[in-house]
Parts: C-alpha cells; structure tokens; sequence
C-alpha cells in the first residue's frame, strides 16, 4: 500500500544532500550566507603530529575576513578534544574556536566537565548553536594571518 504521506528525510539527510557532513554545520554555513560573510568550507587541512605518527585537520569552516576557523561540534568525543589540543600546542597562533549544539553537555557520563568548562581549560573560544556576530567582525591579526597563511602556502607548494 503507498504511504499516505511523503517519506521524511532528517536534517542530517538535508545536510549531507548540501555537501556539509551535519545539521549544525548547514545551518552555520546558511547563517553565514544569510549574513553576506565570505566563507570556505572544508578547503584546507592543517597538519600536526600525533606521537609517533602524523595526521591532518581538515576544518569546518574559514573565515576570509580575519582568519578566524571555525568548527562544529554535536558530540565532542575524547579523539577531538586530544587532536585539537595537540593542534594548539603545534600551531599556538591559529585561532580555532568551536561552535556546539551544547557547550552545556558533559564530557562523558562520569564526569562532571562540560564541553564549555574544557575549552575554558584550554583556551579555546566557543559559543552555542551559531558563529556570534562578534566573532565575524573581528578584525585580522597579524599573527592569526601569518599562521593560517603559512599552511595555506605550504599545501599550495605541496600540490604543485
């Protein structure tokens, strides 16, 4: 019997169908375009080192107006907070901050850390749900720009 109704595909679905890998990342990347922020996504892979073996980053997003980059997170799982803090211990002038669904959610079960309280703990800048305005009209750093467009530069040299 044919349904009665169209079949409903998740946020996720939608997203994927959009080229982003999740919900929040479409919906950050429409809240940038809604508000005229040139933007990449996904266009660049930052490399460091895990002990005994070298790995790479490919960030969520790019901001082209100050260098500011920007990832997204719904879980954010012992693996991501290990690879971003080896990131900024080796790359101490990028500036990545995170974007949650819940900055409010623990770490795990057990613990009583909130994504929040961790990256207070490591000096990561992070906000709920969507890039704050703040964060968009920030001015470029000197060292922010240099950092980023070192890697920038050794990736372009590298697919020659």
């Amino acid at each position: 019997m044919p349904r009665p109704f169209p079949k409903r595909t998740s946020t996720r679905q939608n997203a994927v169908a959009k080229g982003f890998r999740s919900g929040l990342e479409d919906k950050v990347a429409g809240e940038l375009d809604r508000a005229s922020v040139p933007y990449t996504y996904e266009s660049f892979k930052i490399t460091y080192e895990i002990p005994a073996r070298l790995a790479k980053y490919t960030p969520d997003f790019r901001l082209l107006g100050n260098g500011i980059i920007v990832e997204t997170k719904g879980q954010f799982v012992t693996a991501d907070r290990q690879k971003h803090k080896l990131i900024k211990e080796q790359n101490p002038e990028l500036d990545i901050r995170l974007v949650f669904s819940r900055s409010g959610t623990r770490i795990s079960k057990q613990s009583q850390t909130t994504y929040a309280m961790w990256c207070e703990t490591h000096g990561f800048l992070y906000a709920d749900k969507s890039i704050p305005q703040a964060w968009i009209d920030e001015p470029p750093t000197a060292g922010r720009m240099e950092a980023l467009n070192a890697i920038l530069n050794s990736q372009s040299k590298v697919k020659k």
